[in-house]
């Protein structure tokens, strides 16, 4: 049995579609993204902190540790990384629609027709062999392979590729902003813990300091010098002390279980040094200049390909207006009774088709997704646009933290100094009875909230310098 098919007048139907294919909608063509400051606040050093890595930028080897578990174990940066293999395997689904899809077929069957109808009747007048006729009913084997392929005459499927290998290279890029932010995220959390554990023994000095205080006024009170008021409003200045321990201790507790947290792991201590947070000093910052942002950060990079899948997306939305080809062919053996399934030639059956099909009328879903392919290459515009300048935002904004922070700081530190000595004079004023009380509480209260705003003034100083290392770009390299 033979079979072959091909289209007929191919030519003369592929110019009519054609023509009515040609007709599609305007692409939108986005303007060019605006271009970033050339520098900032005038400095022009090329000198870039963020390609420092982060090994060298962090000095706190308890610090390094804790960022090197976390890159092991979050789960964030885990569920990233399924994402690149996600993109990676959308790539080899692009790729396998350029080739032919082949496979292989068989099938059997059996079929029983009218006797009074053209099948029935040509079946009861056929013989197979002189004096037997055609078996009624009629079985039917089949094997054969058959393969189909769409010839990619307008780049639809290699631009479809193309965007799934840029939306991989995207998803490279939001693994390392995954990882700059994760990297930054502990450094803050873990130097707000030093903060806290210096806070805490602040408090806990203060809380000896007004115990000692106390203990003086219960013993002029006795003498006659001093009253009751003075020896409750003592009372109650240590016990609002003794609150804030526990409010602290607290807040110690909440930060060493979002580290670990980070770290992907159940609570348990972090080590650390409490013992000289006051005397480390933020690293030295360098912020180039507005253009390395392209370079080195993540999320700009990422964006930059987004847009430019985007775009991509809207050729392959185009070319859904035009006509596509499709060539599909068969060979095999076909037979009533497997004994002449493989009685060639009689029993071979091949067969070749092409098509060739566009859209005439009735095209508003693929006008549709043309639009819509068209609003998202916008919309990925506006947000490399806007990724930009958030980038350029924080560095400005922080350069200007840390020039505020160290001036504040340096202030303040002169300030505690002044108040730390002043509790020493107002105690000996007190016992000679040249201070009142309140003079007493005041100052120890004075005290106590400028030493404590030195400890959030040099933790917002390192993690001032921990952010602007992360809106750089660096941390993921």
């Amino acid at each position: 049995m033979y079979r072959f098919r091909i289209n007929s007048c191919i030519g003369v139907l592929g110019i009519c579609l054609a023509i009515a294919g040609c007709k599609v909608p305007a692409v939108v063509t986005p303007t060019a993204p605006a271009t970033a400051p050339g520098s900032y606040n005038g400095i022009q050093d090329t000198t870039n902190t963020a390609l420092i890595q982060w090994r060298e930028f962090f000095k706190d080897k308890d610090l390094v540790r804790l960022i090197d578990t976390a890159l092991k174990n979050n789960q964030e940066l885990m569920i990233t990384l399924q994402e690149i293999d996600i993109a990676r395997n959308d790539i080899r689904s692009r790729q396998a629609q350029l080739l032919p899809v082949a496979g292989i077929r068989a099938g059997a069957g059996v079929e029983k027709v009218g006797r009074y109808t053209s099948q029935g009747a040509g079946d009861a007048t056929t013989e197979i062999e002189p004096g037997k006729e055609m078996p009624d009913p009629l079985p039917d084997f089949t094997i054969g392979a058959y393969a189909n392929w769409e010839v990619d005459i307008w780049n639809k499927l290699h631009s479809a590729k193309k965007a799934a290998v840029t939306r991989y290279l995207a998803t490279m890029e939001g693994r390392n902003f995954v990882l700059t932010n994760l990297i930054a995220e502990i450094a803050r959390s873990y130097y707000e813990l030093l903060a806290q554990d210096n806070q805490l023994e602040i408090v806990k000095q203060n809380i000896a300091l007004q115990q000692n205080a106390l203990e003086i006024v219960k013993v002029q009170k006795e003498a006659t010098r001093a009253t009751e008021l003075a020896v409750k409003k003592f009372e109650a200045e240590v016990l609002k002390s003794q609150s804030l321990e526990y409010d602290i201790l607290q807040q110690i507790k909440e930060t060493e279980n979002r580290i670990n947290f980070l770290l992907g792991r159940y609570p348990q201590a972090i080590p650390r040094d409490k013992s000289s947070f006051l005397q480390v000093l933020p690293s030295m910052v360098n912020a180039g200049i507005p253009a390395q942002l392209l370079a080195n950060r993540p999320d700009i990079k990422q964006a930059e390909l987004e847009l430019a899948a985007a775009r991509l997306d809207v050729k392959v939305a185009r070319a859904e207006f035009y006509p596509s080809l499709g060539i599909s062919a068969g060979v095999g053996f076909q037979a009533f009774k497997p004994a002449y399934l493989f009685k060639t030639p009689a029993s071979l059956l091949y067969s070749l088709a092409g098509d060739l099909a566009a859209p005439l009328i009735n095209r508003n879903a693929i006008k549709a997704e043309f639009s819509n392919a068209n609003a998202r290459q916008l919309q990925a515009l506006y947000n490399y646009e806007r990724t930009i300048l958030n980038a350029y935002v924080e560095v400005s904004t922080q350069l200007s933290n840390i020039s505020n922070l160290d001036k504040s700081y340096d202030l303040k530190a002169k300030q505690v100094d002044a108040l730390n000595r002043s509790i020493d004079i107002s105690n000996d004023l007190f016992k000679s009875a040249r201070a009142d009380y309140l003079e007493v509480l005041m100052t120890q209260r004075d005290a106590l909230d400028a030493r404590l705003e030195l400890v959030e003034t040099k933790k917002s100083q390192l993690n001032a310098v921990v952010s602007i290392y992360r809106d750089l770009g660096g941390g993921w390299k």
